[in-house]
């Protein structure tokens, strides 16, 4: 970027420095979402949840299915 063209695009610094935290935050996102990890512990968390009754077996399983569908994945 040469010196003329970054004083005129200077007032979209702003923009692009929220453009790129966005960015970075669904970048963060995507790779918490599909760790297996985080996945196994939320499968951990779901049984604890309906083997204390908290949680009852239909919402029980289109969780536990969601979450396996994202474990098997990649």
């Amino acid at each position: 970027m040469g010196l003329i063209s970054g004083v005129l695009t200077l007032p979209l610094a702003p923009v692009r420095g929220v453009v790129w935290v966005a960015d970075q935050l669904a970048q963060a996102a995507d790779r918490e979402l599909h760790d297996p990890s985080v996945i196994r512990a939320r499968l951990a968390a779901l049984n604890h949840e309906f083997e204390s009754g908290h949680l009852g077996r239909e919402a029980f399983e289109r969780e536990e299915e969601q979450l396996l569908d994202l474990l098997y994945e990649r």
